[in-house]
């Protein structure tokens, strides 16, 4: 359950921040993503380069941060939107005052307002404190107001003393993470499904400046992979160079060339649906330079090679029960040339579309697909991200 999903990790300044570096390690071992967001006075007692090592992510601590003021303060709006889930492990009785009480003073507390994912509460502090009148109806208050808790666990604290207010072993925080994600995941004809896309256009280099391309913007694969997520898929999107960010909700791996691309298609080629967007260069020089190819000297000709064909192998490799979902951009005979494809790539399903029709196409922010089936046949038009929840629909729904 945990596999592939996104943890926001909060740490707080309180003794047990040292043990969220344990915590941190075991979600990664269970498959999940990990970033950290720290309270200033966490980086008392742990260093924030240690979970910035760990997470290999920066770790916010400042709203506003001077090394990158690009962006550092929006980083909660986007860091929010991100996670599947936030866990605030340990969290302080004054971090949870201020949850529970709306306010945003840091860059934690400010994320959990910006927060569209659950968020567990591992109040960790001496036990007097734990059981004081203020932090039982803050508990209360934080339960009502849709936070999940999760109680510390009683035994030797920092004071010295025997009593409740422990961290619970990384083991309980896991298994209460993995309840809290099924519980809230999106239901949907995709979910628990493993979905691959690829968006983009490759770039095949005939020396370091120079490079054969095409002008795919990795909208539609973008537009494609959002859909899936939004039907419950759990998805990997592979890009190229794309002139478009990707949303940071979407896991997701970078290519260059069709040989990059083929190689990380064949890392993922256990997904249950593939959709297969990128727009993959069909040949490549067969000769890389290692310095730029002077005018005066460069030949007038280049020798070019195909591609591998990352499509083509995976009909040949096809999974029982794994679908799989091409594109085909043609300048002619259009529905013609896309059915060669379909049967001859052993795809289920095929979407085609014409550079040639206006308002379609390679950079634009709409697009008319024919979706092409064994045997059936579908047209839709609309902004690209329509034209992507039309086909999943049609497909997995019909």
């Amino acid at each position: 359950m945990l596999s592939g999903k996104r943890i926001l990790l909060g740490v707080t300044g309180g003794i047990a921040a040292y043990k969220a570096a344990y915590l941190l390690r075991e979600y990664q071992k269970a498959g999940a993503v990990v970033r950290v967001i720290m309270t200033p006075s966490a980086t008392r007692f742990i260093g924030s380069e240690t979970f910035a090592s760990l997470s290999r992510h920066e770790v916010a601590v400042d709203v506003f941060n001077e090394n990158d003021p690009g962006d550092s303060w929006t980083k909660h709006i986007h860091w929010g939107e991100w996670a599947d889930l936030f866990v605030i492990a340990p969290c302080t009785a004054n971090t949870l005052a201020k949850i529970v009480h709306g306010q945003s003073d840091n860059m934690l507390t400010s994320t959990v307002l910006a927060a569209r994912c659950p968020v567990l509460i591992c109040p960790t502090m001496d036990g007097e404190m734990y059981e004081s009148a203020s932090v039982t109806a803050n508990l209360k208050k934080a339960k009502e107001l849709g936070f999940y808790i999760l109680e510390p666990e009683s035994g030797y604290l920092a004071s010295g003393l025997e009593a409740m207010g422990r961290l619970p072993e990384p083991g309980s925080i896991l298994s209460r993470s993995a309840e809290i994600i099924k519980k809230h995941r999106i239901q949907g004809p995709l979910t628990g499904k493993k979905i691959l896309v690829t968006a983009g256009p490759t770039r095949e280099f005939l020396d370091p400046i120079r490079f054969i391309s095409n002008p795919s913007s990795g909208k539609m694969g973008i537009a494609m992979a959002e859909a899936a997520r939004s039907l419950g898929g759990e998805i990997t999107l592979l890009h190229g160079p794309i002139t478009v960010p990707v949303p940071d909700r979407l896991q997701s791996e970078g290519f260059t060339s069709a040989d990059e691309l083929f190689e990380l298609i064949q890392k993922h080629a256990d997904s249950d649906v593939v959709i297969k967007a990128a727009a993959v260069s069909d040949f490549k020089p067969a000769r890389r330079y290692d310095q730029k190819t002077k005018k005066e000297s460069a030949e007038l000709s280049i020798e070019l090679v195909k591609t591998p064909d990352s499509l083509a192998w995976l009909g040949r490799n096809k999974k029982k029960g794994q679908v799989l979902i091409g594109f085909a951009m043609e300048t002619e005979n259009l529905l013609q040339n896309a059915k060669k494809k379909l049967e001859s790539k052993n795809l289920d399903w095929i979407c085609a579309n014409s550079i040639s029709e206006i308002g379609s196409g390679f950079n634009s922010d709409n697009n008319r697909i024919y979706l092409l089936g064994p045997d059936s046949e579908h047209e839709f038009s609309g902004s690209k991200e329509q034209v992507a929840m039309q086909i999943l629909k049609m497909v997995f729904e019909s």
